[in-house]
């Protein structure tokens, strides 16, 4: 029974158009302040109006002509206008009188729009862009995105690691470049292009297809005999459905009788064994899985649960440290990795753990408060309210995390020395704090801090 795998996204006009240097918004930015002309574009592009957008852009680009941003949102509004056929007139006119690198890049953007060019038309426009730039990451990137939606997986390669070598800190791009390597079989890596993504700071829709592309690298169903597929589905009802372990193990070690290699089922089978508190042979068929399926980062999260269910902290954080490496979208040993390493005082290391984790689970509560928590051991204040705040502004009657910065005002109080800095934390931290008292009169810790307040 092979278990359905999430497809993923087409890269196609999405990819080709999509815009990451302009800002967002609509007349105004998050911060109140007016948007510039960049920005503005975007917010009409964003916002499906793009006859708003193009007399902004045809201006921004003939200041900047050179600017690839500004060139990718002018042909993404001629797109959405419906207009690639004569913008490729236009660009093609303009190469006649004389070749430039941005111009073969317009085009090639805009013959990918179109399903019949998006071949090797469009490869062939990105790559006189670069043989004209040389140096510019976007256009090896848009030449690898080109060949890998050609399924010339190969070819995508080598453009599109010369990409993020020219640009490190565009991590998105490391996306298309694991899916490539995947195709070539490369799945290391392709594992560790995801873990450079992840670590940089994916956003959640590239989260989504890393996990769709990990399960694909990693499938432990893969190949996994028909004839033993009931048996297995059986086993998986008693574990999973009706918390019946002993019958699940009996159901496992029938398969793995007459299929003793499958890692997978292994790994059930100590899921099973630990679930009846048998450590020791939970343990055993870990590392059986382990051993069978060495490039399985989930059985190295398995491994590193049990011992931490052993009180064993330092084999605990070494096994989730390889699930990582192993698949590093596996967001539940991120955040192991980030309490183990709060309780040795590692306070980089918790940092960087629990900031993984936020990036795997933007919305979660949990990963994002044991961040503000290693941030406020730091001393970092403002990053502590940045992510407190993000909890409370999806959810204002979160009680634990208003006392939490109630109380981080109150730190910040207590510790100024410029009085103006004081008073505009203590009326911080008096508003928060009330409000947990509104709901929880009772509340010791607030009450205690409120009064530490007064007396200062």
């Amino acid at each position: 029974m092979r278990r359905p795998l999430s497809p993923l996204p087409t890269w196609a006009l999405a990819a080709a158009l999509g815009l990451t240097a302009l800002g967002c918004g609509h007349g105004t930015s998050a911060g109140g302040r007016a948007l510039d002309a960049r920005e503005q574009a975007r917010a009409y592009l964003d916002a499906n109006k793009p006859e708003k957008a193009l007399s902004l852009l045809r201006d921004l680009h003939a200041s900047a002509p050179d600017d690839v941003d500004v060139a990718r949102a002018l042909t993404e509004a001629h797109v959405k206008l419906g207009q690639a056929d004569a913008w490729i007139s236009e660009l093609k006119q303009r190469l006649a009188s004389q070749e430039r690198a941005v111009d073969q890049y317009m085009l090639g953007l805009a013959l990918f729009s179109r399903a019949k060019d998006a071949g090797a038309p469009s490869v062939t426009a990105f790559e006189r862009a670069i043989a004209l730039a040389p140096t510019v990451g976007e256009y090896h990137y848009r030449l690898g995105l080109a060949r890998l939606e050609s399924e010339q997986y190969a070819d995508a390669v080598p453009p599109l690691r010369h990409a993020t070598e020219l640009a490190p800190e565009r991590t998105g791009w490391r996306l298309p470049l694991a899916k490539a390597l995947h195709r070539t079989g490369d799945a290391p890596g392709a594992v560790a292009a995801l873990g450079t993504l992840v670590r940089g700071g994916a956003t959640p829709g590239e989260v989504v297809t890393a996990r769709a592309l990990m399960d694909q690298i990693a499938d432990p169903f893969a190949g996994f005999p028909k004839a033993a597929e009931p048996k297995l589905e059986e086993g998986m009802r008693f574990l999973r459905e009706q918390d019946a372990p002993q019958n699940a193990v009996l159901c496992f070690e029938e398969i793995l009788h007459d299929y003793p290699d499958l890692a997978v089922v292994h790994a059930l089978l100590g899921l099973a064994y630990q679930r009846l508190d048998d450590a020791g042979r939970a343990m055993d068929e870990f590392s059986q899985a382990i051993e069978r399926a060495p490039q399985d980062g989930k059985n190295q999260l398995y491994l590193g649960e049990l011992y931490l269910s052993r009180q064993r902290p330092d084999a605990a954080r070494a096994a989730f440290e390889k699930a990582v490496n192993l698949n590093p979208v596996l967001d539940l040993a991120w955040f192991r990795l980030g309490d183990l390493n709060l309780d040795r005082h590692d306070l980089t290391a918790a940092r960087e753990a629990f900031r993984v984790a936020t990036v795997l689970q933007p919305d979660a509560v949990a990963p994002r408060g044991k961040l503000a928590l290693v941030y406020q051991l730091e001393g970092d204040y403002a990053a502590t309210e940045r992510e407190l705040r993000r909890v409370l502004d999806k959810d204002p009657d979160n009680t634990e995390f208003s006392l939490r910065l109630g109380l981080l005002f109150t730190e910040q109080a207590l510790k100024s020395r410029r009085p103006e800095e004081r008073k505009k934390a203590t009326g911080e931290a008096e508003q928060w704090l009330g409000k947990v008292l509104e709901t929880q009169p009772d509340n010791a810790v607030a009450s205690r801090a409120l009064q530490q307040l007064k007396g200062q």
